[in-house]
């Protein structure tokens, strides 16, 4: 465990963890590129470097909260000779193999990468009910492990492979965005009705908790190859989201999300998976559209 800590790049989520720190009593060595941002940290305590070298030997422990990874070999162009020596433990979102590619770039220049993705707002940094995915090294893990359960108390190590924190990471974002996209374009159909986003929402979050039981039911048989149209059918769905599609368009609302969702069904009947349940829709989408 340190009780030191160099935070790089600070948006909400960095902000959000270098005060995590200072909270816990840590030595916190700050730094962005708009040196503004750091003023309140800074009159908490916290250290403002002047440049990204000065904050990478200011500890041992460095975390990385950018935009990506290429905003990493940006920032360190120039201070590459700091990275020796030091635990990298990269934050940003970015593709698996990216994530690799940089354990090997730090690797080269004397460093350890630990790859992480966080499952949590800026608000919930620091809470213990929270969660982060990392892999890289395990003993760097380990060795760190309290450090980094300041960010999140919970931590899921995924594996010595550096991209499969990321991979973990990524999963969870293709099930958030387009499913708070889903929960935008109900609030803007409502609200083409004079329904507001609060009345609105007790009746989605009902709904997304009910996932839960549908992703319990669904997950084994879809590892079973199980698509039997027993309990639901792709028909079914098709028929759903052309009415979806038509309830937006009579409301003078856009339909371009849904109407993503409609083609992917209608390419599932198609191809042949109408009388199947829906969730044969992941065998068509196992391979690139078109192919």
């Amino acid at each position: 465990m340190s009780q030191s800590v160099t935070v790089i790049g600070l948006g909400p989520m960095g902000q959000a963890m270098a005060a995590a720190y200072l909270d816990r009593g840590y030595e916190v060595t700050v730094w962005n590129r708009t040196p503004s941002r750091a003023d309140a940290l800074v009159a908490r305590g916290a250290v403002a470097a002047a440049s990204p070298e000065e904050a990478l030997r200011a500890s041992e422990l460095v975390i990385l909260s950018l935009i990506d990874y290429d905003a990493m070999y940006t920032a360190f162009e120039g201070a590459e000779q700091a990275v020796a020596g030091r635990v990298l433990v990269n934050l940003s979102s970015d593709a698996p193999e990216k994530a690799r590619a940089a354990a090997r770039w730090v690797a080269g220049l004397g460093g350890t990468h630990l790859t992480g993705g966080v499952l949590s707002p800026p608000p919930g940094i620091g809470s213990p009910d929270m969660s982060t995915f990392y892999s890289g090294p395990r003993e760097t893990y380990e060795r760190f492990r309290a450090d980094l359960e300041v960010i999140t108390g919970r931590t899921d190590y995924r594996g010595e492979d550096p991209g499969l924190a990321a991979l973990m990471y990524q999963l969870n974002m293709v099930v958030f965005w387009p499913a708070m996209l889903a929960y935008w374009q109900a609030v803007a159909l409502a609200g083409a009705h004079g329904i507001t986003a609060s009345e609105i929402a007790p009746y989605v979050t009902e709904n997304h908790a009910g996932m839960g039981q549908f992703i319990d039911f669904y997950a084994p048989r879809i590892d079973a190859g199980n698509h039997a149209g027993d309990v639901d059918r792709l028909s079914m769905g098709l028929a759903s989201m052309e009415h979806v599609v038509h309830t937006n368009a009579d409301a003078g609302v856009d339909t371009a999300f849904p109407e993503a969702v409609l083609d992917a069904f209608r390419r599932g009947a198609a191809a042949g998976r109408g009388a199947d349940s829906f969730s044969s829709m992941v065998e068509l989408l196992r391979a690139p559209a078109g192919s």
